[in-house]
């Protein structure tokens, strides 16, 4: 590997390690309010989101068929369902309409 190459990995590596590191050096030992602990506690659910959407509507040709399983993986989801039944059962309406 070319000292070029070695010098971008390094920097590559810096500029993702301390955004991550700054914020538990900033608040080791203390505690955050309640209303931002839980702001923060639903960012992995909102970034799920937004990574699904996008897929669920780009997913096939026909978008009713991604609006299709999304709505049948949130009734599912809704009614309390445990993930993996959840998914499973969402594949398999879309087989079932994909044999329509």
């Amino acid at each position: 590997m070319s000292a070029e190459m070695t010098a971008i990995v390094f920097g590559m590596t810096a500029v993702t390690y301390i955004p991550r590191m700054l914020p538990f050096m900033m608040f080791k030992g203390k505690e955050l309010p309640a209303f931002w602990q839980g702001i923060l506690r639903n960012v992995p659910y909102a970034t799920l989101g937004a990574l699904i959407f996008p897929g669920i509507l780009t997913f096939h040709e026909n978008l009713w068929f991604g609006i299709a399983g999304a709505a049948a993986a949130f009734f599912i989801a809704f009614t309390g369902a445990n993930i993996i039944f959840t998914v499973l059962v969402s594949i398999g309406i879309l087989t079932l309409l994909s044999m329509l």
